[in-house]
């Protein structure tokens, strides 16, 4: 199974927010020698939870402070920023470390009207996610009227996020889709349906290809399925907190999280975001995620979430590597 993982730089509480990117880093490191495929950070303005708002940046950071493991965005939302402008930030990745860079994309735009405005979008705007994709493709393929320096040459492979229409889209281009949430675990027929339909809409592209599907799901691994739970706490309450007061907080301990009054409805989305999650011993989620693989015929797996404590992080990353390289050795 090829299994890669998406971190997000969350900011613990009472950390500075730089710590949080060294942590992203430190991650990367031990991703790496774990053998996982890939590591890729995301895009996340003005959100005082999160510190990685710049992916190309820190692609660049991380790649620098390893060796092998392919690092990419998961994603660039490609709503905030100038085809031309990724594809040369790409590009130079790249170039800098050839063979190693993906490029995610998605198209969600800003959270609140404030950094909608600083963004410099209009959320009524007619959805230019398709032509962008298209136009940043050929940028990066060296077809377009302009040529993006440094050249790229279609090196640089490029994912689509989906949500909604984004499966279709991802078929019509020809490129390898990521699907995640919740949806994959609490609706696994309407997930199914978007993947046969996506499968069955992939067009080549110009550099030909094969549909490529992996899935994005939260998991956490701990000695017991409690401890397991309780480690998806602080990120659950945070996600509780954004939905309710509309802003998303560094992550707590858990044990403040437990002493934390909820409302029922804080407490509905703390349970949502728990069962939407594969969490338990190492064996039982190695046992759900290769069920998850067989279901959907995924060809990777990109595991997601965080959780305060950075050593318990850590265990979950190299238990889950473990016990899968376990389940798929020859025997």
């Amino acid at each position: 199974m090829r299994i890669s993982i998406l971190d997000r730089s969350n900011v613990r509480a009472g950390e500075a927010e730089a710590a949080a990117l060294r942590g992203t880093i430190a991650r990367a490191r031990g991703a790496e020698r774990l053998g996982y495929q890939r590591f890729w950070v995301a895009e996340h303005h003005a959100v005082p939870g999160i510190a990685g708002s710049a992916p190309a940046v820190l692609v660049g950071a991380v790649a620098a402070a390893t060796e092998r493991i392919r690092v990419g965005s998961g994603g660039v939302m490609l709503p905030n920023h100038q085809p031309l402008v990724v594809a040369e930030q790409f590009a130079t990745l790249e170039a800098l470390h050839p063979g190693r860079i993906d490029l995610g994309l998605g198209r969600s735009v800003g959270f609140t009207p404030a950094v909608r405005a600083a963004l410099r979008e209009d959320k009524a705007a007619a959805d230019r996610f398709e032509d962008d994709l298209a136009e940043l493709e050929a940028f990066l393929r060296g077809t377009a009227p302009v040529t993006a320096r440094p050249r790229d040459e279609g090196a640089t492979p490029m994912f689509v996020l989906a949500t909604g229409s984004g499966v279709d889209i991802a078929a019509r281009r020809g490129l390898p889709v990521v699907l995640g949430g919740p949806v994959l675990l609490r609706k696994p027929e309407a997930a199914q349906a978007s993947l046969d339909r996506y499968r069955s809409l992939f067009r080549p592209g110009a550099s030909g290809g094969a549909p490529y599907v992996m899935v994005a799901v939260n998991v956490m691994v701990a000695d017991s399925e409690q401890e397991a739970r309780d480690l998806l706490l602080p990120e659950a309450w945070a996600m509780a907190r954004a939905r309710t007061r509309g802003e998303f907080p560094p992550l707590d301990p858990v044990a403040a999280v437990r002493e934390e009054p909820m409302t029922a409805r804080q407490q509905a989305i703390v349970d949502d975001y728990v069962a939407g999650s594969v969490h338990g011993t190492a064996d039982r989620v190695a046992e759900r995620l290769c069920a998850l693989v067989e279901r959907t015929g995924a060809d990777e797996v990109l595991v997601t979430g965080s959780t305060y404590d950075r050593e318990a992080q850590a265990g979950s990353d190299s238990a889950l590597m473990a016990a899968l390289s376990a389940r798929t050795a020859p025997a």
